[in-house]
């Protein structure tokens, strides 16, 4: 007798079933995913609303507070550099007159004739000369004459010419001895130029009979 066997494909069922249950927990972790986006979004764009609100808001009084304490630290700090910059540059502008003035009697010694330094408190400035008048050359800055301007120097640009006073003259000659006399030839009996940069002051002056030169702040 013939039996005819029925053969069931259970490896086929087992991995229908499977790809089935597979699909569902694909569709379970779509399914949250898509939730979460939607949570996600919905606090991104209440986050950005509230960012909005606080920039349309204005400053309040802690960033205020914070900006003034900043803007006073600043000047704090800026007003000692103002100051040093304005000693630092008298300073310079006070070893500057004393030396051209150390090297006009130099110069008069030397060449055994009269020099003279000659100031404007008008231009805030002053040249050297020989006995004929002409403003000699710049040891120096060849090609230039020797006049220092303060209006023109950066390195002294604070600094002002505030008073000159060589027996009233503006001018100091210096003879083959190195012996000082006023604009009006005669022997010096006082010499003083007299500088300011903001509140900082300082004297250069030349002493009678010897020429010798000092600086007092």
């Amino acid at each position: 007798m013939y039996y005819e066997k029925t053969i069931r494909p259970v490896g086929l069922v087992s991995l229908r079933a499977s790809c089935v249950m597979c699909d569902a927990s694909c569709l379970m972790r779509r399914f949250q995913c898509g939730i979460r986006r939607t949570l996600c979004n919905r606090r991104c764009s209440k986050g950005g609303r509230n960012h909005l609100r606080a920039a349309h808001r204005g400053f309040t009084v802690i960033e205020l507070v914070i900006v003034v304490v900043i803007i006073a630290i600043a000047a704090m700090v800026a007003i000692p550099i103002m100051s040093s910059a304005s000693g630092f540059q008298i300073r310079s502008a006070a070893n500057m007159i004393a030396a051209d003035l150390e090297y006009a009697k130099t110069m008069a010694i030397s060449k055994g004739q009269t020099f003279s330094v000659v100031f404007d408190e008008t231009t805030e400035s002053y040249r050297i000369e020989d006995q004929n008048d002409t403003i000699i050359r710049h040891p120096v800055k060849k090609g230039f004459d020797y006049i220092v301007d303060f209006r023109t120097d950066s390195r002294l640009s604070k600094v002002d010419i505030e008073a000159v006073n060589f027996d009233t003259t503006s001018e100091v000659k210096f003879d083959y001895l190195g012996s000082p006399s006023n604009g009006a030839n005669n022997s010096l009996n006082t010499g003083v130029v007299s500088l300011r940069a903001g509140q900082m002051t300082a004297t250069v002056s030349v002493e009678p009979v010897t020429g010798f030169i000092s600086i007092e702040d």
